[in-house]
């Protein structure tokens, strides 16, 4: 036993080295090569993304269900553990990804996610309350300020999945760690307060920073601090979940309401990233009750 953990102590140190040295690296490529996508950050934003709730922010709310938004249907499949019809085989598009980042082992499927939005909402309670006991992997490394690293491996059908997870503490100068945080990301989490309408404002700016460096990644808003959201006057609580999913339509992303404290929505939302890469035959289900955590799509 102290032989196996001496060796995974060697293993945990020589990957926070590596990881370093990555981080230097992408930071001079990053700075050295030009943005094929600079003109993403002067389109204008979409007329859609116009707060929806700003006429209604004088009237009184008496309605308890926000109403669904017209989409394209979609095939999912109706039970955990049965393929949706035409999906790839899960285990396959694991197996395949391990090949490609399992850095020397055949069953780690190494991924990167990141994490944006401004200081003080709670960005670092929600990775540490789902990295759990893994929280001791922060990386440390000096050139890494600004930056909170952490990770976290899980299981599935007999593959192992190393999250390494990508937070700028949005200290007001994300120039130098949006473009490392979100490159290579196959997710981005965009976070704002539920009870700070100016974090959610800034959704956007977070957003059109991101999408210069990665336009492939899934796009996800979290709102943080549902435990303290559902405290606030109902009228309040309708303008900004609406306001919220405008932002989320405008942007095609997902919409989670969550709680640290409480454990509300944290794990489902990494399961929800996993499923969506890998085809797994999973579904989370929508809920647009005001005063519940709310899940739009």
């Amino acid at each position: 036993m102290v032989r196996f953990n001496l060796r995974r102590r060697i293993q945990r140190r020589f990957s926070t080295l590596r990881r370093c040295f990555r981080f230097a690296w992408r930071k001079i490529l990053a700075r050295s090569s030009p943005s094929s996508s600079s003109s993403l950050s002067s389109s204008p934003l979409p007329a859609s993304a116009a707060p929806a709730a700003a006429a209604a922010s004088g009237k009184r709310c008496r309605y308890r269900m926000l109403p669904y938004a017209e989409a394209a249907p979609t095939a999912e499949p109706a039970e955990y553990g049965v393929p949706s019809a035409g999906a790839a085989e899960p285990a396959s598009r694991i197996a395949a990804a391990a090949r490609r980042g399992g850095e020397g082992d055949p069953d780690l499927v190494a991924l990167k996610i990141g994490l944006l939005g401004d200081q003080q909402i709670g960005k670092t309670s929600f990775v540490v309350k789902y990295v759990g006991d893994e929280k001791e992997e922060i990386n440390s490394c000096p050139e890494t300020k600004g930056l909170n690293l952490m990770d976290k491996t899980l299981l599935v059908n007999g593959a192992r999945i190393s999250y390494t997870i990508w937070e700028v503490e949005g200290d007001g100068r994300p120039d130098d760690h949006v473009p490392i945080a979100c490159k290579d990301c196959v997710a981005i989490l965009f976070m704002f307060d539920l009870t700070s309408r100016c974090t959610l404002n800034s959704v956007i700016s977070w957003y059109q920073q991101a999408r210069r460096w990665n336009q492939t990644a899934i796009p996800i808003i979290v709102g943080t601090k549902f435990d303290d959201f559902i405290q606030l006057p109902i009228d309040l609580q309708w303008t900004i979940a609406s306001q919220a999913r405008a932002y989320a339509k405008a942007l095609n992303a997902t919409l989670f309401f969550s709680s640290a404290t409480y454990n509300i929505n944290v794990n489902k939302i990494f399961k929800f990233i996993t499923a969506k890469l890998f085809d797994l035959p999973w579904t989370v289900e929508r809920n647009l009750t005001i005063g519940e955590p709310i899940i739009d799509f």
